[in-house]
C-alpha cells in the first residue's frame, strides 16, 4: 500500500493539474493541500515526509476532482489573498484579481495627499476587498460600500469583521448609489471608487470555464458592449462628489477611450487619466472633479 506523504501528494497533484491545464498548477496544489492539512503553505515544505491520514486524503481527493472540473481554487478553500490581506470568498461574490490592486494603490495614494478625515464610497463592493484594503492602509478613511447582492454583502461583512473594521466601513444593499442618500446627512464623497461589471455578452462566452461557469454573472456582465454600469455611474456621480474629489474606476482591457468619452460628456472633470496594468492593458481611470 502506498504511503502518501506531503511531498508525494504535492508532486502528484501538481502533475495532475498540469495535465488538466489548470492555471498555476503548483500553487493550486499547495493551496488545496495546505487547506486540507490546516497549515501554511510554507509548512508543507518543512513537513515533506509526514504521512497524510486517510480522512485528509479523502478530502483532498474530492477537492482535486472539483478543481479538475474548473471550480475555482479560491472557492474550494474559501479564501484568497488581495493586497497582502487574507479575505474570505464564496460563490456568491467575485474573486478579487491582482489587477484590481492598482485601483486600491491609486486610491490610497490619492487619499494620502489630502488632510483630515476622508469619506469614500466603494460601489459594487463584492467581498469588500477594495474597502478593506483602503481602510487598513488609510486610517483616516470612513467608507460606505454598496452592492446589489445580498450574498456578496454577507461575505463582505465577514471580511470587515475579521479585520476589525466595522466602525469604519458601512455596508448598504442596493444598486450603485441608490441606497446612499437615505442613510446619510451628507452624500458628498472625497473619493468614489468602483470595480464594476464590465464584460460584454460576447466576451462572456469566451471567458475561461472557471470564471464563466462558477463566478456570479451579476458581477461580470454589463450589457452588449460592457459599458452599461459606467454609463449609469457617469449619469449620477455629480450628485455624490465634492469639488476636487476623485472618481477611480477599474475598466476592461480596451475600454479606456470609451470610458474617457463617457466622463468627458459629463463636463464634470478637468483631469481624466487612463492607466495600464502590468500587461499593458487599460485598467484604471482616474477623474478629478472641477471646482464649482
Amino acid at each position: 500500500m502506498v504511503q502518501w506523504t506531503v511531498q508525494k501528494l504535492l508532486n502528484w497533484t501538481t502533475e495532475y493539474f498540469t495535465e488538466k491545464h489548470l492555471d498555476s498548477p503548483r500553487l493550486s496544489a499547495e493551496l488545496l493541500l495546505s487547506h486540507v492539512l490546516d497549515m501554511k503553505r510554507i509548512e508543507l515544505y518543512t513537513q515533506f515526509d509526514n504521512p497524510v491520514a486517510k480522512l485528509q486524503l479523502d478530502k483532498l481527493h474530492e477537492l482535486v476532482k472539483r478543481a479538475a472540473k474548473n471550480e475555482p481554487i479560491q472557492y474550494l478553500v474559501g479564501k484568497t489573498e488581495f493586497y497582502s490581506i487574507q479575505l474570505e470568498v464564496a460563490p456568491g461574490c467575485l474573486i478579487p484579481r491582482p489587477e484590481t490592486e492598482l485601483l486600491v494603490q491609486r486610491s490610497i495614494e490619492l487619499l494620502r495627499t489630502r488632510t483630515g478625515p476622508q469619506l469614500v464610497c466603494d460601489l459594487c463592493t463584492g467581498c469588500g476587498c477594495i474597502a478593506v484594503a483602503i481602510a487598513k492602509n488609510f486610517p483616516a478613511a470612513r467608507i460606505i460600500a454598496t452592492d446589489i447582492s445580498d450574498n456578496a454583502l454577507r461575505i463582505a461583512a465577514k471580511n470587515i469583521e475579521n479585520h476589525r473594521l466595522k466602525d469604519r466601513i458601512q455596508l448598504l444593499c442596493g444598486d450603485l448609489f441608490d441606497p446612499v442618500l437615505p442613510q446619510m446627512d451628507t452624500a458628498k464623497f472625497d473619493l468614489v471608487c468602483c470595480n464594476p461589471p464590465y464584460v460584454s455578452h460576447t466576451e462572456f462566452e469566451q471567458l475561461d470555464p472557471n470564471v464563466r461557469l462558477y463566478e456570479p454573472e451579476l458581477a461580470l456582465l454589463a450589457g452588449t458592449d460592457g459599458l452599461d454600469v459606467y454609463r449609469r455611474i457617469a449619469e449620477s456621480v455629480h450628485r455624490f462628489l465634492k469639488d476636487n474629489a476623485a472618481l477611480i474606476l477599474e475598466i476592461g482591457y480596451a475600454q479606456g477611450p470609451a470610458v474617457t468619452q463617457l466622463l468627458e460628456q459629463t463636463a464634470l472633470f478637468d483631469q481624466i487619466k487612463i492607466e495600464k496594468d502590468m500587461n499593458n492593458n487599460d485598467r484604471v481611470v482616474t477623474a478629478i472633479r472641477k471646482p464649482s
